[in-house]
């Protein structure tokens, strides 16, 4: 077979296109690919020559591309191919990915050919994933959120709870205004509120009201208003907490004042201390939620910009940064979600047998995605064949926040080290780093919940995951503890009961 006789057109375009190019002729034989298309499939330089387009298709879908490719030679123009369905690619070494292919048809010699452009688009897939999965948490949010157009405070989306709470489908609400579910407030009302947020004078309002249900009951809110942008939209975003409990429960204490003095003092105090930390917890979460929020809308309006085949590193770079943007936001959200359940006892364990090297190569292989320019993490010795009952997805939890803090509170070209021990009746799990350490003075308060050392205040964290940890460990009869030198690093470690005696000869080395 003869090659394609354009080829200095062909080698032009492999010096300045990203994308792979392969051009087939009618009989869907390769007569010509350049450098990406090759490096994209694994083969080198001229070994897909006269090969049949179907070695570059898996064996499960090949009939499909048969039938796609001869529509497409009978059409005979340009378009995007498999429109609407999920193509994919296979590699020499057998790996698949997810592509987009562009056809265009041309003619030489009175020979017909198909010019194809291909795009692989695995990090495109990866980052619409975890921002899927993001949006489902928050969806699943067990408080009220609502997002309105700031001028006709219009709903424009209401998760889950809100529907749960209100009595309304979604459909309903789509069609209804925070006026509909606030009969004493008006549209002048919301202006108002609204006019600190849109001069800027203020970050968010935070005011009580009360919100009505589908049947005409109501019930009393604390509503956290703040502003963002849906692309040039204005649009408000409402977080909203039932404070129904807090306020029985006030009541309740204003009517026995007189006859229990000591102990209305004791749970003034308590609520004192109550309102400190959803204080604290709610300028953590405006700070904690503003930045990477304001980091993905930035990168995606950009993204809409970039549209040529030369800005894709650039795309690259966006794609990037919602990703670990979102991933942040993804950690967040499990941390509050878990204080949420813990404190209403709402967490439901579920204990099973389990071999605990498969759990921890679990938790490596996600924090190998978190990892600093030389930084290692070395697995435990001798863990093969050990078989732990407890709750399986706690200890992951409880194991991957431990090895986080120590990748983040680590620099670079540094070790992470895992080991294993038995010491009793109890499995010991150590994670040893040798980053920043924990002062002395801050020892004590390490596992209080929203507590950040002194040393690492300007380092992103929520100071929720160990209280997080430490409440699951107890809840467990288990524990977690810790060593630490200013400024040589720190030893968490993880007491787990062993039930299984069949495991001592494995762990006790």
């Amino acid at each position: 077979m003869e090659k394609f006789e354009e080829s200095n057109v062909l080698g032009m375009f492999s010096e300045v296109i990203s994308e792979g190019i392969l051009i087939v002729n009618a009989q869907q034989q390769i007569t010509a690919s350049n450098k990406a298309a090759n490096k994209m499939f694994a083969y080198q330089e001229g070994e897909l020559l006269g090969q049949p387009l179907d070695i570059l298709i898996p064996k499960r879908i090949k009939h499909k591309h048969s039938d796609l490719a001869d529509r497409f030679m009978d059409e005979g123009r340009a378009r995007q191919m498999g429109k609407g369905l999920d193509l994919v690619g296979i590699r020499k070494d057998g790996e698949e990915f997810p592509l987009e292919i562009s056809l265009n048809p041309f003619k030489m010699k009175e020979q017909q050919y198909v010019l194809a452009l291909i795009m692989d688009i695995t990090e495109k897939k990866k980052a619409e994933q975890t921002i899927d999965y993001w949006f489902q948490i928050f969806d699943e949010s067990l408080n009220e959120i609502y997002v309105f157009d700031a001028e006709s405070f219009v709903f424009i989306n209401v998760n889950q709870g809100a529907q749960r709470n209100l009595g309304y489908s979604i459909q309903e609400l789509t069609n209804m205004s925070v006026m509909d579910i606030k009969p004493e407030v008006s549209a002048d009302v919301m202006q108002r509120l609204l006019s600190p947020l849109i001069a800027k004078r203020r970050e968010k309002v935070i005011f009580e009201s009360v919100h009505q249900r589908k049947d005409g009951t109501h019930y009393p809110v604390e509503v956290h208003l703040q502003l963002s942008y849906i692309e040039k939209r204005r649009v408000g975003v409402a977080i909203v907490l039932d404070i129904t409990e807090r306020k029985n429960y006030t009541q309740q204490l204003e009517n026995t004042v007189e006859e229990r003095t000591e102990q209305l003092r004791e749970a003034l105090k308590a609520e004192k201390k109550l309102n400190e930390l959803k204080t604290k917890f709610l300028s953590l979460v405006s700070h904690e939620f503003k930045t990477p929020l304001s980091s993905i809308l930035t990168s995606t309006s950009l993204l809409t910009k970039y549209t040529t085949t030369e800005q894709q590193d650039k795309r690259d770079k966006h794609i990037a940064t919602i990703k670990s943007k979102v991933r942040y936001l993804d950690n967040i959200l499990t941390d509050f979600l878990s204080i949420e359940r813990l404190d209403l006892g709402k967490v439901n364990y579920a204990m099973t047998s389990f071999p605990l090297s498969k759990l921890i190569n679990e938790v490596v292989y996600d924090a190998n995605t978190l990892l600093k320019e030389g930084q290692r993490i070395q697995y435990p010795q001798n863990i093969d064949g050990i078989v732990i009952e407890f709750d399986e997805k706690i200890m992951g939890l409880a194991l991957s926040n431990l090895v986080h803090n120590a990748i983040k509170y680590s620099p670079e070209d540094s070790d992470i080290e895992l080991k294993v021990h038995q010491e009793g009746e109890q499995l010991k799990i150590d994670v040893v780093d040798h980053g920043l350490g924990v002062p002395e003075e801050d020892q004590p308060f390490i596992f209080d919940r929203y507590f950040r050392a002194t040393n690492v205040l300007t380092v992103q964290g929520t100071g929720i995951g160990l209280n997080t940890v430490r409440q699951h460990m107890h809840n467990l009869n288990a524990n977690v503890t810790f060593k630490s030198e200013f400024g040589r690093g720190s030893t968490f470690t993880l007491h787990i009961p062993i039930n299984n005696k069949e495991n001592e000869k494995d762990i006790t080395g």
